[in-house]
């Protein structure tokens, strides 16, 4: 868990993901030597990230962004997509004066502020501390929504023979990356289908420790006959998995069922509880779950 939990220290809020990119990149020149993916970065892909093996059939989205607060005047504090904010969470970042610890308090209205010895540049981003904590049973951490799923991805990628992994931008904010992202492989490689490496909740219908949940709709609807194809892959592979269904809540799928092209995609995640706190919490048999279920199908669709 050692890879895990340096990239849940990363700082890489929404529309800031550069840390994140460049550590993805260092660690896969280093790490995928035997298995070295064609690399697509740069001009006209922002600061997502891309990695093509073999003869790709289908793509794998990542995530890389969190949530996070903006500085705004005084001690007022924007969010940066839904982060659950409480008296005395611990926050990070950095501005021109130096390194930031600080701590968050609520006013009168419920709103968050920070509390420091001195004012902090206005629009300073600052995240969660972390504070990664492991146990026999399970991992409980700031930010395994999503580094999880990029951590599923890297591991994916080490023996990943045709696919596509895409590190994707912005998720938490509203999006903005993936649709460009579906043109180019659409475009170039004819890559039409999706799998969301992204991180669920536990709810009274998806549970720790029952394996990685496969979401048959959340906001969004993917489409039926792909969502089965998955299904039973899922049962032939006799990994363990949940079904999730829920009417709220949103991924990277939904950038691809709004984009002009016609991408069926699929959400499939760990279940975590606490989400977007300081103390998110995945078991780690679902953390094995959701690694093999991403390696059994990308072998098979």
């Amino acid at each position: 868990m050692l890879l895990l939990n340096k990239l849940c220290t990363i700082h890489a809020p929404s529309g800031n993901e550069i840390l994140l990119k460049d550590f993805i990149l260092d660690y896969v020149r280093q790490n995928l030597k035997d298995n070295m993916p064609t690399i697509i970065e740069g001009e006209g892909f922002q600061d997502c990230l891309l990695l093509v093996f073999g003869k790709p059939r289908t793509a794998v989205f990542a995530h890389m962004d969190s949530i996070g607060f903006t500085v705004r005047y005084g001690n007022e504090l924007i969010p940066i997509g839904s982060p659950y904010a409480k008296d005395g969470y611990k926050l990070v970042g950095e501005d021109s004066q130096g390194k930031i610890a600080c701590s968050i308090k609520l006013n009168d209205d419920e709103d968050p502020e920070y509390v420091f010895e001195r004012e902090i540049e206005r629009g300073t981003e600052l995240v969660f501390e972390c504070d990664f904590r492991e146990t026999q049973e399970y991992i409980q951490s700031c930010y395994l929504d999503n580094r999880l799923g990029v951590w599923t991805a890297l591991k994916l990628a080490e023996t990943l023979k045709d696919g596509i992994i895409a590190f994707s931008c912005w998720e938490e904010h509203g999006g903005g990356s993936v649709a460009y992202l579906a043109n180019y492989f659409y475009t170039n490689y004819g890559v039409k289908q999706a799998l969301i490496a992204d991180i669920t909740w536990v709810t009274e219908g998806v549970e720790h420790g029952k394996g990685v949940a496969i979401s048959m709709r959340d906001r969004y609807l993917p489409r039926r006959s792909y969502l089965n194809k998955i299904i039973n892959l899922a049962k032939q592979s006799g990994i363990p998995f949940q079904l999730e269904v829920e009417g709220a809540g949103a991924s990277d799928g939904k950038e691809l069922q709004m984009s002009p092209y016609p991408f069926d995609w699929c959400f499939i995640g760990a279940p975590e509880k606490d989400a977007h706190t300081p103390d998110e919490v995945v078991y780690k048999s679902d953390i094995d779950s959701m690694l093999n279920i991403y390696k059994y199908l990308m072998e098979r669709m």
